[in-house]
C-alpha cells in the first residue's frame, strides 16, 4: 500500500522529493500515513476533498485481497 499512495502522490505535486509516506499495520488495519509540502496540500486533497477520496478509494480496492482495513491519512 505504501509503495502505491507514494507513487500516485509523487505524480499529482510539485515537489516530490517531500513527498513521504509510512505505513503501520495491526492485526485488522493498515495506517497509511502520507505527507507532503505545504503549498502541494491542495494537489493532494482537490476540490472538496475529491483527489484524497479517490486515492482512499483506490488504495481500499487494492488491499482487498488482505482482507484488511485500510485508512489513509494525508498529513502536513
Amino acid at each position: 500500500m505504501k509503495e502505491l499512495v507514494e507513487v500516485i502522490a509523487k505524480s499529482l505535486v510539485e515537489h516530490p522529493e517531500e513527498v513521504a509516506v509510512t505505513e503501520t499495520e495491526n492485526e485488522k488495519t493498515i495506517l497509511v500515513e502520507l505527507r507532503v509540502a505545504p503549498s502541494d496540500m491542495g494537489k493532494v486533497i482537490g476540490k472538496q476533498g475529491r483527489i484524497a477520496k479517490a486515492i482512499r478509494c483506490v488504495v481500499k480496492a487494492a488491499a482487498s485481497k488482505e482482507e484488511k482495513k485500510v485508512v489513509v491519512e494525508i498529513l502536513q
